[in-house]
């Protein structure tokens, strides 16, 4: 079924096997702009923007998940089941929980905890907590680690709330399920990889600190976060 509801592609061939995701349709403008060669944009359906380009002669594509598990819920199924995606490794910004990761700092994913009903209601399952394919993140470990990256291997919180009514919520989530930072859609991107028979990682920058009121701003997570895109786009194939 393609071209799908939400992507225009008409030829598997136009994506890649592996596809970075960030949030931000502007991030995934810079990421081909900055890092791709011989790119070929592959959607502007609703402007979430899709390219195909080669880094360091290999090659990968870059899309929008948009914000929240219901819109990367789509995106990355549709990818997944429609274009013969493999892997899917989600690049975006995250809310600290605590003093440990600071402003710039890129967490990797262990996995996502989350009060959403996303998983439930889409495949019935029941947990909780999903992983990350560990596959996918022994390597970005090992390209973290060539590239001299630190990073942090973590339990991520993934809400479906960003104006919470109980702003100090975080500290009990923090205390009882061990997340130390906030995200919106890596859960639903690992139960799709779950369900898919697929890959899926999520990596993090800290674009902003609950504990230390510290934050970022727009353009610096359009552009800055360049850290987490260079691990990422050791993936390319």
């Amino acid at each position: 079924m393609i071209p799908t509801p939400h992507i225009e592609a008409k030829n598997k061939n136009e994506i890649a096997k592996t596809v970075l995701m960030p949030g931000d349709p502007l991030r995934a403008k810079f990421i081909a702009d900055t890092f791709l060669e011989d790119v070929k944009q592959f959607n502007g359906v609703r402007n979430v923007l899709g390219y195909t380009g080669t880094y360091k002669g290999r090659r990968i594509s870059v899309m929008a998940s948009g914000m929240g598990m219901p819109s990367i819920g789509i995106y990355s199924y549709e990818l997944y089941k429609f274009y013969d995606v493999e892997n899917i490794i989600r690049i975006g910004s995250c809310g600290g929980y605590t003093p440990d990761v600071k402003l710039y700092d890129v967490i990797l994913a262990k996995d996502a905890w989350s009060e959403s009903s996303y998983a439930k209601v889409q495949g019935g399952y029941e947990s909780d907590t999903i992983e990350g394919t560990p596959e996918l993140n022994q390597r970005l470990v090992k390209y973290a680690n060539e590239l001299g990256i630190p990073m942090h291997i973590e339990r991520i919180h993934s809400s479906d709330v960003f104006y919470r009514q109980n702003f100090e919520e975080y500290k009990e989530i923090y205390n009882k399920y061990g997340c130390v930072a906030v995200e919106m859609e890596a859960f639903s991107l690992f139960h799709n990889a779950k369900v898919l028979g697929k890959k899926a990682a999520c990596l993090l920058t800290v674009s902003d600190n609950l504990e230390t009121k510290e934050e970022t701003t727009s353009e610096e997570r359009q552009n800055a976060f360049t850290n987490m895109m260079k691990i990422a786009l050791e993936m390319a194939e």
